[in-house]
């Protein structure tokens, strides 16, 4: 019934594991927050407020906010991609999925840490440089 996984076949998953959230992130953020998206975006966005039923609602929030969408980014790198952690029926896409997951929000939430500092940064140079022309 539970196949024995060797330390190794499961450093090499575990590792997968964290190389391929790393473009689940970068897809999920792109859509969800970068400029090239954002017509599609505020439309999924006006959709999302002003839907009709609930269930119009939710479908469009889903294109709106990055951890909602990572979800369908994962699905779509884990049929790519065929990656199973752990077992290697079902169970292992499953557990696959909400490790890819997670592990990708992770980097998201660190990404969004990074881009605050950046913001912060340029906001301080800026104040810097208008108190030295004065």
């Amino acid at each position: 019934m539970f196949e024995a996984i060797s330390s190794v076949t499961v450093s090499i998953q575990i590792l997968w594991l964290f190389i391929l959230a790393i473009p689940i992130a970068c897809i999920a953020w792109t859509v969800t927050h970068e400029e090239v998206f954002r017509e599609p975006r505020d439309y999924c966005i006006n959709r999302s407020v002003r839907g009709k039923t609930l269930l119009e609602r939710k479908f469009f929030y889903i294109f709106t906010c990055e951890y909602c969408f990572s979800h369908y980014v994962t699905i779509l790198f884990l049929f790519m991609t065929n990656y199973t952690l752990l077992m290697s029926d079902w169970r292992g896409y499953i557990i696959a999925g909400f490790s890819l997951v997670w592990i990708a929000n992770i980097y998201m939430s660190l990404f969004g840490l990074v881009r605050q500092d950046i913001k912060k940064e340029i906001i301080e140079n800026k104040m810097l440089e208008k108190r030295g022309k004065k």
